[in-house]
């Protein structure tokens, strides 16, 4: 027996102690990836001691502020550090971090694609976040605190806050959200701060026993409205939490034993009504249509769907008859009642209609050359959406890496749910689909195919496997080098062209409306392509979503007083692109000097003065340029970023003036030959002008 014992115990320790030392060596792999991709879009902070874009260690390393158990990082806490930059978009890879604390500093843009979903409490106040929420927080049922203080985040509260069912303390104040507090009616809070942003409606009846602080805010005066009839009192107060007022409780135990008929009971007696009621009306509208079918003519080939009751049913999918001077709907096969006999003479809208419009369906037809796929197929060449082929965010949704059986590597845009709502969001996806499949130009990034199934819109676009220009200039990395002038003119004359296409070539004309260095992506010879063209201009609610994601430092100022967008905001923009190239610089950038941040401020003063022309030049040039088409280019640069949009040139005289740099740089001996430039993804190759 002892014998058995032995082997038992040998084969525990084995099984659940047994650990190889390579394990305790590094920290889980992708902790580690989301940390350095974390660490990159911040800007690569130098106050982040111990961090490293290369670092696959940061629990055996100490990274500043992260806190391990074993190969897990648990906790992560870097506030007030200055950092700046966004989030990442590897977050929800960090399925063990609990805390995640990155209050005061200066981060900016919008909340992380993905954020660690066992987190119990999130502190990103006292930032320059100004995005809308996206409605991600339906898997957070872990949060209990939850801080957004001291921001610019716009737009309504997320739907998905509902299901934060462990939700004590949310502080949301000092931010510019609009909208109801609706949606934290019924979560289990002690304490909530919507102090000064910009809500309305009324304060829901369930929040007024906690710790609330609501002033500066437009909420409505006198008693809210009351509940729906037939709502499960139940329903409306479900918070738990000490010293709450929970009156009653469906559960076991001396709450449960009220008096009186119970909200379960109120509505199992409404549901029985409504049931009866049914019936009988059922056997009425029988009735009456047998009465009525011997007083009239035989229509039997022409099905109408029942006309509409006074509760307001509404009708689906509208054609016009050619037949019969009335509207026929598209009905069940087992319905068939016919009009009464008395009104033949009247076509149905007359009457029935003449207060309700009639939607006609729209045919759309999607070109031959754009493919349709489905969800599976995107499911299955982008590993389910997964993290690690996610590869940016565009204007309108995130784009990920797809690659399908054949090799074909393509990028798949998943446009936000919230851009399509209503009856006719599938229609409205089909017009954008026509529409963008349209627009041809070697500058352009073509539209390959797209998707619409299950509530899903996604656009397949051709793949260019440097990324975006901001990222080439501004997260440069091992695989890449720096762009020398040649491919700076190159770039700059491409992304030109693609713009003169778009508002001078197109007929209605095109804005883009959402110009940066984000949206210009460059293939392996560095070629530019401007992405998302079209897309703010033909989606419904377009305008409205840029409105809520703005991007600081590359909109016109007539943008920001006035939201006024037009072809003239656009060569802003893309002034502000090359100004990016000529500068390495970002548009905005808070760890730099106050004077300095706001790039076109900064910059505009100097762009006639060479001396100090020179000295704005991104160092990563070292000097390798001709000084007259350095000259050259900053002439064009202080043309498109001036405040007046009158005054600001069209892209075809923009396209001009670049094509004469092209050929000087060309021709230039100052410049390199060969372009230094290589594949950020360790492809290298020679890549000429």
């Amino acid at each position: 027996m002892s014998e058995i014992w032995r082997i038992l115990v040998f084969f525990s320790v084995c099984i659940l102690g047994f650990k190889p030392s390579f394990i305790n060596a590094a920290t889980d792999p992708q902790d580690a990836a989301a940390l350095r991709n974390m660490y990159t879009s911040m800007n690569s902070p130098p106050q982040l001691t111990g961090w490293n874009a290369n670092g696959d260690d940061p629990c055996g390393q100490s990274w500043k502020g992260v806190t391990c158990s074993g190969q897990r990082v648990t906790e992560i806490k870097l506030s007030d550090l200055g950092l700046s930059g966004s989030f990442g978009y590897q977050l929800q890879s960090l399925t063990s971090v609990t805390i995640l604390d990155l209050s005061n500093n200066n981060l900016g843009g919008g909340m992380p694609y993905g954020i660690p979903p066992n987190l119990t409490r999130l502190n990103i106040s006292h930032n320059q976040l100004q995005n809308q929420l996206d409605n991600m927080f339906d898997k957070l049922t872990s949060l209990s605190t939850l801080d957004l203080s001291f921001n610019s985040i716009q737009g309504n509260l997320p739907q998905s806050f509902s299901s934060l069912s462990s939700m004590n303390k949310m502080y949301l104040q000092n931010n510019q959200f609009t909208g109801t507090i609706d949606v934290l009616a019924n979560l289990p809070l002690d304490v909530l701060n919507v102090e000064n942003n910009r809500f309305t409606g009324w304060v829901p009846e369930q929040l007024k026993g906690i710790d609330l602080k609501s002033n500066g805010n437009s909420w409505r005066s006198g008693p809210a409205p009351p509940p729906p009839p037939g709502t499960n009192p139940a329903s409306r107060n479900n918070r738990s939490h000490k010293g709450g007022n929970s009156d009653t409780s469906d559960g076991g135990g001396e709450g449960g034993k009220s008096s009186g008929i119970g909200g379960g009971g109120i509505a199992g007696i409404v549901i029985s009504l409504l049931v009866v009621g049914g019936i009988i009306a059922f056997f009425l509208v029988k009735r009456r249509s047998r009465k009525a079918s011997s007083d009239i003519e035989k229509i039997d080939n022409e099905p109408f769907a029942p006309l509409p009751s006074n509760d307001g049913q509404e009708m689906k999918s509208v054609q016009i008859s050619s037949t019969l001077d009335t509207k026929t709907f598209d009905a069940p096969a087992t319905i068939n009642l016919r009009p009464p006999p008395i009104e033949r003479h009247k076509s149905f809208d007359e009457d029935d209609f003449s207060k309700k419009p009639v939607v006609v369906k729209k045919t759309v037809t999607v070109p031959i050359n754009v493919k349709a796929y489905s969800v599976a197929d995107l499911q299955m060449a982008t590993g389910s959406f997964s993290i690690e082929n996610l590869v940016g965010e565009g204007s309108f949704g995130r784009i990920y890496r797809a690659q399908f059986d054949d090799g074909k590597v393509l990028a798949v845009n998943k446009i936000d749910s919230a851009l399509f709502l209503g009856n006719q969001s599938s229609e409205d996806f089909t017009e954008v689909v026509s529409n963008i499949s349209h627009l041809h130009h070697p500058n352009v990034t073509e539209l390959v195919g797209y998707c619409s199934e299950h509530g899903q819109n996604l656009l397949v676009y051709e793949f260019h496997k440097n990324g975006s220009l901001h990222d080439y200039l501004h997260l440069s990395d091992e695989y890449s080098k720096p762009l020398i002038w040649n491919s700076r003119v190159k770039i700059a004359l491409g992304a030109a062209r693609a713009l003169e296409y778009l508002h001078e070539v197109c007929s209605p004309s095109i804005v883009h409306k959402n110009v940066k260095s984000g949206n210009i992506l460059l293939d392996a010879e560095l070629n530019p392509h401007l992405s998302d063209c079209g897309l703010a201009n033909f989606i419904p609610r377009a305008k409205e979503y840029l409105s809520s994601h703005v991007e600081v430092g590359f909109n016109a100022p007539e943008i920001l007083m006035a939201g006024q967008y037009s072809v003239k905001s656009d060569v802003y923009s893309f002034g502000v692109i090359m100004l990016e190239l000529l500068t390495g610089r970002k548009p905005f950038d808070s760890l730099r000097p106050r004077s300095e941040q706001s790039l076109v401020q900064w910059a505009s003063p100097q762009l006639h003065d060479i001396d100090a022309l020179s000295k704005m030049v991104d160092p990563a040039l070292e000097g390798l340029y001709p000084v007259k088409s350095l000259s050259r280019f900053a002439d064009v640069i202080a043309l498109c970023i001036q405040a007046e949009p009158e005054f600001r040139p069209p892209m075809s005289e923009v396209v001009q003036a670049l094509v004469l740099l092209v050929q000087r740089a060309n021709m230039s001996k100052r410049t390199i030959g060969v372009d230094q430039g290589t594949s950020r993804r360790g492809d290298s190759q020679d890549l000429g002008d």
